[in-house]
C-alpha cells in the first residue's frame, strides 16, 4: 500500500513537505489512547531475540534512526512506537540555524537513494535538550553533534563544547558529527591530531559536568584506507566507546545531481567496506554502529556478521514506509533462528571472527 502511494503521489511532493506529513500523521495517530493501542498491536512486542546490550544500555533491536531524520528531537517516541530500537537526534548545534536554503534533498528513485544538503538545520542545542527532558527512560536516544556554521575555525572546540554542555545530561550516548559533507571545513576534523584534540576538549566538558555518557565520532565514507586505519588506531588510543561508519558520500554514481551527501543502496558497498576494516583495526573493544544503505533484514544480518553492534537507516525507511522497522526485525528473527542461532547477540561480529580464526591457522 506504502509503495503504491509513494509512486502515486509522495514522490511528486518535496521531500521536506513528506516528511513534515509524515511526522504529523504519526503523532496524530498516537495523540490517543486507541491509536496507541492499536499501533502497539500492529507493531506487536519486541522479540527478545532482538536484544542487544551496548554502550551502558539495553537496545531492544539492534535497528535504529540514523540522525538526520529527527533532526530536532521532536518525534524519537513515534519513531521508535514504529518499532526501531534506538533514535539519534540531530544534528544539533550549539547554535540555532535554518541550514541551506530549500529545496535541499533530491530522490534519487531509479536507485531508491537520496541527495541532501540540508546544512545542519535545528533549533539548537537547548531547545533540543528541552524536549529529551522526561523522556520514558526505557528508550534510547543518542544525540548528534555538529560544528555551527557560524563558529570560526578558532571557536570550533568551544561551539561543540556548548552543545555538550546542553545536551549530554539527557541523552544516553553523543555521536560526535565530523563528517557531514555540507557544513564547509567540517571534515577535516577528521585529521587525526584535530580529532584527538576536539575528543579531548569534549571529555573535559564532560568532566565539568560530572557526566559520564558514551562518546562515539561519526565519520565519512570517502575516506583513504589509510585515513580510515589512522582514526581506527586512534579510536583504540583514546579508548573512545564506539565509531559511527558512515555518513553520507560526495561520491557519484551516475545520478546527476547537485553537490551534496548521497545516501542509499550506492552507499551501501562502501559502508560495508569501512565496517569491516574498522572491525580488523579496532576488534571489540568499542562499538561499531553501521549505517550507508542499509534497505533489507539481509543487509542487518550482513552488517552484525561483519562487525557492528548496531546499525542504523535513514534513506531505507523513507522509502519502506512506516511498516519498514515491523518488516525489518520479524525478517531478521526469522532468520537469526533459521540459522539456529538463540539472538542476535551470537552472530555479532561472527565474520569477523572467522576470518581472525584462519589468519591464526595461516600464520
Amino acid at each position: 500500500m506504502y509503495r503504491a502511494l509513494f509512486h502515486l503521489v509522495l514522490r511528486r511532493l518535496d521531500p521536506e513537505r513528506v516528511h513534515r506529513l509524515a511526522q504529523r500523521l504519526l503523532r496524530l495517530v498516537r495523540a490517543s489512547r486507541s491509536g496507541r493501542r492499536l499501533l502497539a498491536l500492529w507493531v506487536g512486542p519486541a522479540d527478545p531475540a532482538l536484544q542487544v546490550e551496548a554502550l551502558g544500555r539495553t537496545f531492544p533491536s539492534p535497528l535504529g534512526v540514523a540522525a538526520g531524520l529527527d533532526k530536532d528531537g521532536s518525534w524519537f517516541e513515534d519513531l521508535i512506537a514504529l518499532g526501531f530500537g534506538f533514535v539519534e537526534v540531530g544534528t544539533v548545534t550549539a547554535r540555532p540555524q535554518p541550514g541551506n536554503p530549500s529545496p535541499r534533498i533530491v530522490r534519487v528513485i531509479a536507485q531508491r537513494a537520496l541527495v541532501n544538503w540540508m546544512g545542519f538545520p535545528n533549533p539548537g542545542a537547548q531547545a533540543v535538550a528541552s524536549r529529551l527532558v522526561g523522556r520514558p527512560p526505557e528508550l534510547v536516544v543518542g544525540v548528534n553533534v555538529g560544528k555551527s556554521r557560524a563558529a570560526s575555525v578558532e571557536a570550533t572546540a568551544a561551539d561543540y563544547r556548548d552543545s555538550i554542555r546542553q545536551v549530554a545530561p539527557l541523552a544516553d550516548y553523543i555521536a560526535v558529527n565530523v563528517s557531514s559533507p555540507n557544513t564547509p571545513g567540517l571534515r577535516e576534523l577528521q585529521a587525526p591530531e584535530r580529532l584527538r584534540d576536539l575528543i579531548g576538549q569534549i571529555r573535559a566538558e564532560l568532566e565539568a559536568l560530572d557526566r559520564r555518557v558514551p562518546v562515539l565520532v561519526k565519520i565519512a565514507p570517502d575516506l583513504t584506507n589509510e585515513q580510515l586505519d589512522a582514526i581506527g588506531n586512534l579510536a583504540v588510543e583514546l579508548e573512545l566507546d564506539g565509531i559511527v561508519a558512515v555518513n553520507t558520500t560526495l561520491t557519484r554514481v551516475g545520478d546527476g545531481t547537485q553537490t551534496g551527501g548521497l545516501s542509499g543502496p550506492p552507499l551501501a558497498g562502501r559502508a560495508l567496506e569501512v565496517l569491516r576494516r574498522l572491525r580488523g583495526i579496532t576488534g571489540d573493544r568499542l562499538t561499531l554502529v553501521s549505517v550507508g544503505g542499509v534497505e533489507s533484514a539481509e543487509d542487518v544480518w550482513d552488517r552484525l556478521r561483519a562487525g557492528a553492534t548496531l546499525v542504523q537507516a535513514y534513506t531505507g525507511f523513507v522509502y519502506g514506509g512506516p511498516g519498514w522497522p515491523r518488516q525489518i526485525n520479524r525478517q531478521l528473527v526469522r532468520r537469526i533462528r533459521q540459522a539456529g542461532y538463540a539472538s542476535v547477540r551470537d552472530l555479532l561480529g561472527a565474520d569477523a571472527s572467522t576470518a581472525a580464526g584462519r589468519a591464526e591457522l595461516t600464520s
